[in-house]
């Protein structure tokens, strides 16, 4: 009898622990970013900038991830430093384990950016996992 109560408190240990692994999310890494006037076919960086020419209506966050599970829900939240304005949070979902991908924020068909600073935070459950920030130049 003892026996068995031995091997049902192990059983029941292993199954914890191994449940545990199956449910706690891996933590998923941004392993590099930048900003950038546009991307190319692979999904790379063009141009990388952080100070972008007045007249801009685009600008691209690159990045790199790592250790994710796929259909991880990430936010970008980019906001409008100079004037302190939320400008918008766009959700996007990741498709692997490891890879590269970008975001943007782009202004309507005609209209431009406002020049001064802005900063675009990648976050994960509300977890900040990287903030870049840039700059769109005045006209001279």
């Amino acid at each position: 009898m003892r026996l068995k109560i031995i091997i049902g408190s192990f059983v029941v240990i292993a199954l914890l622990a191994f449940s545990t692994l199956l449910i706690s999310p891996k933590s998923i890494r941004i392993t590099d970013a930048t900003t950038a006037k546009g991307v190319d076919e692979k999904l790379k960086p063009v141009a990388i900038t952080n100070m972008f020419p007045a007249g801009t209506s685009t600008a691209y966050c690159w990045f790199e991830w790592a250790n994710a599970m796929p259909n991880t829900s990430l936010v970008a939240s980019w906001k409008y430093v100079t004037d302190d304005i939320h400008i918008l949070d766009y959700t996007f979902d990741i498709p692997r384990k490891s890879g590269s991908g970008s975001v943007s924020l782009s202004m309507p068909a005609g209209k431009e950016l406002p020049p001064g600073l802005y900063r675009v935070d990648l976050k994960r459950d509300k977890r900040n996992l990287r903030s870049l920030t840039f700059r769109v130049l005045e006209k001279s």
